[in-house]
Formats: structure tokens, sequence, C-alpha cells
């Protein structure tokens, strides 16, 4: 929600007026001196946004600004061309409406369109996070990556690398979605007071590494790729238990971890719906855009999220850190989910993240049952994740 600094004000009075977090009035500024307000300037208040009312008869501005628990100086500071003693029955004024419930409807076929509408609609109603490209599929879609947070803990989180794993991405939107409604509305999640964890973590949320794959299963192959698609596929138009990217490569078989060990056991040695490890380590852009993104991050701690099996995966050939073991014990009290640190499987992004970095990485099956799993299980898997969510920024 914009406004227009008057006389006198500050982000302070406005934090108070609107009961938001001054910081986050800060970050959703950044181009502003907090301390040198200048009158006419935009600002930019998170977690509101102006909902245009029909003045009926019996209507004051004290009165309106009751029934939204404001001061009325918060409809004064959105009207300030009007008159408060003299509202005219049939005008329109401006009102601050508060969000404090999801604004859009996950439980849905989540293309990359989808993520499309959702990134704007929250950098809307947020804009102290950051939306940024670390990226570009094969088929030149950005890969993107949402920032939120100051603090020196950086923990990443991504979803999809798996194409037919896509409902991993609307949980994860989900999650986020609600952790801002948090901050904003300074209520707690299951308990926990969430706003020290934007102050104390910079949090990295990648929520669809493949989507050139994520749209092959939900809305079929694109013109420009049809034939070579198919006869990846076998001829097949269905296209539900296709993992790879666009090119039939396994995102998550293309790292540097026993890539060798891999390729040589799995049966695809040529593009397939999945399991095809490429001709080398790192050949796809998306594996090299979050190689490249780690490097350049640092990040203390990965989670991906991948369906199905209700379990998880920490470690890869002894080179986890001994914190892995306490996160995964925390992982599994709060979710239910069974913690597996070894398994035989190489080549992924958790086992390259534990190799380069030496720090806690993590696999996090989502669900359980066929892939892809279906809306049906949303709010269950959600439920359980949740812990995982919030254990990874407070661990």
């Amino acid at each position: 929600m914009k406004i227009i600094v008057r006389s006198g004000d500050s982000l302070w009075y406005y934090s108070q007026l609107f009961m938001v977090p001054l910081n986050l009035i800060i970050d959703s500024n950044p181009n502003i001196n907090p301390s040198a307000l200048q009158i006419g300037q935009e600002i930019q208040i998170p977690g509101f946004s102006i909902e245009r009312y029909t003045v009926k008869r019996g209507d004051t501005f004290w009165k309106l600004s009751a029934g939204r628990h404001l001061s009325a100086d918060a409809l004064l500071l959105l009207n300030q061309n009007i008159n408060p003693n003299q509202l005219v029955i049939g005008s329109v004024i401006n009102l601050p409406k508060r969000m404090i419930t999801p604004s859009l409807n996950r439980r849905m076929n989540y293309t990359f369109e989808s993520l499309q509408t959702d990134l704007t609609s929250l950098k809307e109603v947020f804009p102290f996070i950051q939306i940024n490209t670390i990226g570009n599929s094969v088929l030149g879609k950005p890969i993107q990556e949402i920032k939120i947070g100051t603090g020196p803990k950086k923990v990443q989180i991504n979803a999809s690398f798996h194409a037919n794993e896509w409902i991993t991405t609307p949980i994860l939107m989900a999650l986020v979605n609600n952790y801002l409604l948090a901050l904003t509305n300074m209520r707690p999640i299951r308990g926990l007071n969430v706003l020290p964890y934007y102050q104390n973590v910079s949090l990295s949320i990648v929520p669809m590494v493949n989507p050139d794959g994520v749209n092959l299963v939900l809305k079929g192959p694109p013109a420009e790729m049809s034939e070579q698609v198919l006869q990846i596929n076998n001829g097949s138009t269905d296209f539900s238990g296709w993992k790879a990217n666009i090119r039939g490569v396994d995102l998550n078989n293309q790292y540097p971890a026993k890539w060798e060990v891999e390729k040589e056991r799995k049966e695809e040695k040529s593009p397939a719906p999945r399991d095809f490890p490429g001709t080398a380590p790192l050949t796809e852009p998306e594996a090299i855009a979050m190689a490249e993104f780690a490097r350049e991050n640092q990040f203390d701690r990965m989670l991906a999220f991948h369906t199905q099996g209700e379990e998880f995966y920490w470690g890869y050939e002894g080179l986890e850190p001994p914190e892995s073991q306490v996160i995964a014990d925390e992982f599994e009290r709060v979710s239910g989910y069974t913690s597996v640190q070894y398994i035989d499987s190489f080549a992924g992004y958790k086992d390259w993240f534990i190799q380069e970095f030496r720090k806690p990485g993590f696999t996090i099956e989502l669900g359980k049952g066929i892939n892809p799993l279906p809306l049906s299980q949303f709010d269950e898997i959600y439920e359980e994740v949740l812990g995982i969510f919030l254990a990874s920024l407070y661990m």
C-alpha cells in the first residue's frame, strides 16, 4: 500500500499507526532515508492494500477506522484531499485493508505462469522481499529466488527439481505466504514469534528449479519442442511421469558428486523422461544456475523439497558436519518424517552441496504415494512440512 508523506510524519509513526514492525517498513523503502522524510514522498506500507469504498449515510472516518481497528489518522493519511467533516454520500474514498489471510488459492495445478502471478502479488503486498533471477531454463524461463530477511544465517530452500513433483512449489509458496503474513501481523506460527527469524536469517527460496518440466507435465509440450519431447517420451502424450528437464536430463542427477557412479548404473543412457544424468555433470542450464547460486551465496544450510516418502536424507559420504545430526533430529521430531542419514544414490544437489561446502544439506521427501501426488494431500503435507520450515530457521 502506497501513502504520501505529510508534514511531521515519520516511518516510526507509520509503524505505530498501522501496527507493522518498523524494520519491515524500512526494508520496504530501500531508497528512502528514514531520518529525512520529505513531504510528498511515496512510502510503501507492507501487509496492506487499498480498498475503494463508497460512502454511505452515517459514515465517518472515525467510525470506519474503528471497524478496522485503526486510528482515524490512517484514513486521513490515505485521503489527504478529502474533508473528513464533509463526507459526501456516494463519493469514493480509500480504506486501508490489512492482509490477514493468503490472497491466492494455491491448491491448483501450479504452472510457471501461476508462480509468476504469485510472485507479483507477494511483492506488491510485501515489498520488503526481493525477487531475483538466478538463471534461465532451457526455454529461457527465469529461475527465480525470493529473498526474505536480513540476518547473518543463510538458509536456502528449493522445490520442483523434478517436473512431476511440482506440488512442492505451491506448498513452498504457501509456507512463504504465511510466514510473510505472520511477520506483518506480528502473530506467531505454532507459538513461535517469527520476527526474530527475519532479523537473524536471510531466507532464500527458489520455488521452481525446473519450470519447463513443470509446464510439460501440466500443460503438455511447447510447440517449439513438441516433436523432440514426444520422441523422448516414446510417442506418448501422457507426461505425468516426466521428472527431467525439457531436454530429458534429470536435474537431480547432474552434480559432480560421484556422478560417474550414478551414470554407470543408470539404465537410461540417452535423454529420457527420468533418470538420465546427462552426458557430463552440469550440462543443463538449470543445474548450472543452482550450482553457481550456491557458490555465490555460501549458504549455511540447504533444503531441497521433493516427493514422496515422508522421509528425508541428510548424509553424504561422511562429509556432513556434526550439526546435521542435531538438525535432522529436530526435523524428525516436528514433522513425523523418518530421518535417513545415507541412501544409495549420488549426484544429487544435496550430495554436491554437502561435498562442496561441508554444510548441512537435506532432501525432504514430502507426502506419500505415487508421483505426481494428488492435490488432496496438500493440506496434510503443508502441516507436516511446516515444522521443518520453521526449524530450518531457528536451529
